[in-house]
């Protein structure tokens, strides 16, 4: 019997709900206080595959892949930025902003959770790009945040030059949308079951109940 609730939460680090999500989910979990009987692996997933490295300016991104209007761009600016707030996190939503390309984001994360790091770097790169409004697939700022978390720059330049780990990441990629995720974040309870969307945190709070019970006491 497992004696810990195993989540992957499947995310990009470009999604605003990813870390809304996120903060819903920890916010259940230490209410309950199972801080010590969840484990977290962040799974890859891209958004935009196709972003060419120069990125493209995020209105301009939103009006052609949903056909957003600037008053529907900034009302859900405007709804993201308080769902953020309400649990500490911090929208910076600036003219100009970009959405970038996040495959070497995801390199790193992998390698981070073979570090026991990779929860640090992912709220790192999220308040990187959703705050501080930096380049998260430019390698040199990619591998300034790992630093402020404990990676070394030469960890970093290790796991982006094995050409595996790029394979690796998009298998993965390719493998959790034949099992029917299509959208971020989405979040699996110990491989069984999954709830996609930033839920409230009284319904991850709900199913993390369920799941404490059948641990070991």
């Amino acid at each position: 019997m497992n004696n810990k609730i195993k989540l992957d939460i499947i995310s990009d680090v470009v999604c605003p709900w990813c870390i809304v999500g996120y903060n819903h989910l920890s916010a259940a979990i230490i209410e309950l206080g199972l801080q010590d009987k969840v484990e977290i692996e962040w799974q890859p997933f891209e958004l935009n595959p196709d972003m060419p490295p120069e990125g493209e300016e995020l209105r301009a991104h939103v009006a052609r892949k949903y056909g957003s209007s600037k008053a529907d761009s900034d009302r859900a600016r405007e709804n993201i930025t308080q769902a953020g707030a309400q649990y500490g996190f911090k929208f910076n939503y600036v003219d100009g902003m970009k959405i970038v390309n996040t495959l070497d984001a995801h390199i790193l994360l992998d390698y981070a959770h073979q570090l026991g790091l990779q929860t640090a770097l992912k709220m790192r790169l999220f308040s990187a790009f959703f705050t501080e409004n930096k380049d998260v697939s430019d390698r040199n700022i990619l591998i300034q945040e790992a630093e402020t978390v404990g990676i070394s720059a030469q960890q970093s330049q290790t796991a982006f030059a094995d050409e595996e780990n790029k394979s690796r990441i998009k298998a993965r990629i390719a493998q959790w949308q034949k099992m029917g995720v299509s959208g971020v974040p989405t979040v699996v309870f110990n491989q069984t079951s999954a709830l996609t969307g930033a839920q409230p945190q009284a319904t991850f709070k709900q199913v993390l109940l369920e799941l404490a019970e059948s641990l070991p006491k």
